[in-house]
């Protein structure tokens, strides 16, 4: 099998006689490459390329071989019992296709993800969000915890008065201590408005920096010197830069 190829690539990299920069990794080394992986894989689905996302998936499956591996060693778990605890947790969150529930759904699969909680004696509704969100997603994450339990604006009209309250604190901030906390209690009620208008603000952000970058790229392809340029002719090529994409 493929996967037997990759499992003994790996063996053979952090063997004694392997090579010397895999030899020396741990957990703790290899997490960012493992979420730098995973950002590369949402990239070439954004960017419809499926020829890279083969290889990126293909990164992304070295990184679970990785840890795996680094387990192993240290008689932690192995490869295989990776596998079988992800098979075992789909086919428990799918009671009504594995199992003898009747009906399914979204609110079927929270049930059960929170008794798995509950098992581990992660009892508190926020607890088990991973600290290694991005804040953005975290924010989102934290507050549909919180509006499981009716913590929570009854629609959006809330959260949108909310940002210009905080926008109000962050201007009337003395200090830049305070000035920091303000600004990221106006990020997180952008966030709250967003869940609310059901506009998942991770991947609104990355289009708006996708955006961006295209604009900004078009204004420079338009000049030779484009720092020497007075922000109005700067504005100018940008608004030529949007009008070229119509």
């Amino acid at each position: 099998m493929p996967i037997e190829r990759l499992l003994a690539v790996m063996q053979r990299l952090r063997s004694p006689d392997g090579c010397e920069w895999d030899r020396t990794q741990t957990f703790e080394t290899i997490a960012p490459y493992t979420i730098e992986e995973a950002y590369e894989v949402a990239d070439a689905i954004t960017r419809r390329d499926m020829a890279d996302l083969k290889d990126e998936l293909g990164d992304l499956l070295l990184q679970v071989v990785f840890h795996s591996r680094i387990a192993e060693e240290a008689g932690l778990f192995a490869f295989d019992d990776v596998v079988a605890a992800i098979s075992d947790k789909m086919e428990r969150r799918h009671p009504h296709i594995f199992g003898g529930a009747e009906a399914g759904g979204h609110h079927l699969w929270e049930q059960v993800k929170a008794a798995e909680r509950q098992a581990k004696g992660v009892g508190g509704t926020l607890d088990g969000v991973a600290l290694g969100l991005p804040a953005l997603q975290r924010a989102e994450k934290i507050q549909k915890r919180a509006a499981r339990v009716g913590f929570d604006w009854p629609d959006a009209a809330g959260p949108r008065d909310k940002i210009n309250e905080e926008l109000h604190e962050v201007e009337s901030a003395a200090s830049d201590d305070e000035r920091e906390d303000e600004v990221g209690d106006l990020l997180f009620a952008v966030v709250n408005w967003s869940r609310h208008l059901k506009v998942d603000p991770e991947a609104a952000l990355r289009r708006a920096i996708t955006k961006f970058e295209r604009r900004f790229r078009a204004m420079e392809q338009m000049t030779d010197a484009l720092d020497q340029l007075s922000l109005d002719e700067k504005e100018a090529l940008w608004r030529r830069a949007k009008e070229d994409e119509r």
